[in-house]
């Protein structure tokens, strides 16, 4: 067998390396959207914020890279309905639509531009997980802050200082651990 076609090839993402079904697809879908719901839990308040820390972000970029763009939109996007719908897996076992719900929005997009990105091997190397995950943040946080100005009435100076400022240092940890943690799983799939 030669090198090349043991080795994964750009236009796959990690979950192409599993054998292809629909069962898989659904399987990774809900695993998705429970991964993000599992990591909304670890919430930590922000003072002066109606948005706390949360490893939602790390998991909708996560699950976007790891799936791909279509199944990490249905994945993202099964969460948020679900949350709209009353499933308590939104930060601090809430559900429906609040303040934050703008970011939650930004995840289903981000999630789908990652998982776009990783195709085109973007979750490949450090360099190129960190170009991926700081367009998702940026994409989140594109969403997330105005919706949070309109949903509570801030200027949007205010809702910067809210939404976004307070995060930033939390968001370079969350992007070291997925330049860690994307490329290395390739590694182990390229020496099967």
């Amino acid at each position: 067998m030669s090198t090349a076609a043991a080795t994964p090839a750009t236009g796959q993402v990690l979950a192409d390396l599993l054998p292809a079904s629909r069962v898989r697809d659904a399987a990774l879908v809900l695993g998705g959207a429970a991964l993000t719901g599992l990591a909304a839990q670890l919430s930590v308040p922000v003072p002066g914020s109606p948005v706390p820390v949360t490893g939602q972000t790390f998991a909708a970029l996560l699950v976007g890279t790891s799936l791909g763009a279509g199944r990490g939109f249905l994945a993202l996007a099964l969460y948020a309905l679900a949350g709209l719908a009353g499933v308590p897996w939104f930060a601090g076992a809430s559900s429906g639509a609040a303040p934050s719900f703008g970011y939650i929005l930004g995840m289903i997009l981000a999630s789908t531009v990652v998982g776009a990105l990783a195709r085109r091997g973007a979750d490949r190397s450090v360099l190129r997980t960190a170009g991926a995950m700081l367009i998702g943040e940026a994409i989140i946080y594109a969403v997330g802050v105005p919706y949070l100005a309109l949903a509570t009435g801030m200027s949007a100076t205010a809702a910067i200082a809210a939404g976004l400022t307070p995060f930033l240092i939390g968001d370079a940890v969350k992007a070291a651990l997925a330049m860690g943690v994307l490329p290395t799983a390739w590694k182990f799939a390229n020496k099967r």
